[in-house]
């Protein structure tokens, strides 16, 4: 299994108070437990469980994911930018592995 790349894609500028979208990705192939490899042996469970954003420090959009979710799980949402500032991404894996990705936005 390769290493979750997170991936990130915003403006990087706004005016304030302007609602930005945003869309992330991070490649995994959410391994859901249920599924038995060359050897019949089950393949364990690996997916990302939890996903989260903030923004200067501050909670703006999470969610929770489940086994369903699909391998390489897309995730956007729209914000409103009230000042410059850094967004911060993780993603929460069942092993308890973290992965993040940060995003700079600069308002004019």
């Amino acid at each position: 299994m390769s290493t979750p790349t997170p991936r990130v894609r915003m403006p990087a500028t706004a005016k304030a108070g302007e609602v930005i979208e945003v869309k992330t990705l991070i490649s995994h192939e959410m391994e859901t437990g249920q599924r038995r490899d060359g050897a019949g042996q089950i393949v364990p469970r690996k997916i990302i469980k939890k996903f989260t954003a903030t923004f200067n420090g501050k909670e703006i959009f999470s969610a929770d994911w489940a086994s369903a979710v699909s391998a390489n799980p897309y995730q956007a949402f729209f914000v409103k930018v009230p000042e410059t500032g850094t967004f911060e991404f993780s993603w929460l894996d069942d092993d308890g592995s973290v992965y993040k990705a940060t995003q700079k936005v600069t308002v004019s």
